[in-house]
């Protein structure tokens, strides 16, 4: 199993730790061609428009859309779930719309990645650790979205057939249940082989 990840900016290094650890073959993924081959592929945490822009002048915009629709399985935590969401407020942006919510930037404040809260998950039956740093929160989640995991009422890991978005860092956390659930998803949803790149 072949898992790339948005090697831009975020902690994308700690995402690659903790998949081998589970297992799985990392690689870094910062041209379309990086994605050939990759059976998931994680956008992680940082600055979303950064990520945006970065997507947008390198053509991975509408290759990761591309990703998707053929089957593979897409996990974005933090500035990534923004970016898979269908409306962005606070303030708005453009995003790859494949996931129905709306979600708002910045909303949780400025926690420090040392900061571990605790929320409950369908997961687990032991409270989830969660890392927040200037999470969003998710306002709205469309039907067919399956919530996974909540904190302080809100929901905070979501899942729609091979798509997952979460607002929290679960590779700042020593519990591997999201990126273990992330891999099961991955063997459930084999993607269609066609090259990414034109």
């Amino acid at each position: 199993m072949k898992i790339g990840i948005l090697a831009v900016q975020g902690d994308f290094a700690a995402h690659a730790s903790r998949l081998e650890e589970l297992g799985a073959e990392t690689v870094e993924v910062r041209t379309v061609r990086d994605l050939d081959g990759c059976d998931g592929l994680i956008l992680p945490g940082g600055e979303s428009t950064t990520q945006l822009q970065f997507l947008q002048e390198e053509g991975l915009f509408e290759a990761v859309k591309k990703f998707a629709a053929d089957g593979g399985v897409v996990f974005g935590t933090c500035a990534g779930a923004i970016l898979l969401a269908s409306e962005v407020k606070n303030p708005a942006q453009a995003s790859l719309g494949l996931l129905d919510m709306t979600v708002l930037r910045n909303a949780y404040g400025r926690q420090m990645a040392s900061d571990v809260f605790f929320g409950s998950s369908k997961l687990t039956d032991a409270p989830m650790e969660m890392v927040f740093i200037r999470a969003p929160i998710l306002d709205r989640v469309g039907a067919g979205i399956e919530v996974l995991a909540e904190y302080g009422g809100k929901p905070v890991l979501v899942q729609k057939s091979n798509l997952m978005a979460g607002t929290f860092h679960p590779e700042l956390t020593r519990d591997p249940t999201v990126h273990r659930h992330f891999l099961k998803l991955v063997a459930a949803h084999p993607r269609r082989t066609s090259p990414v790149a034109a």
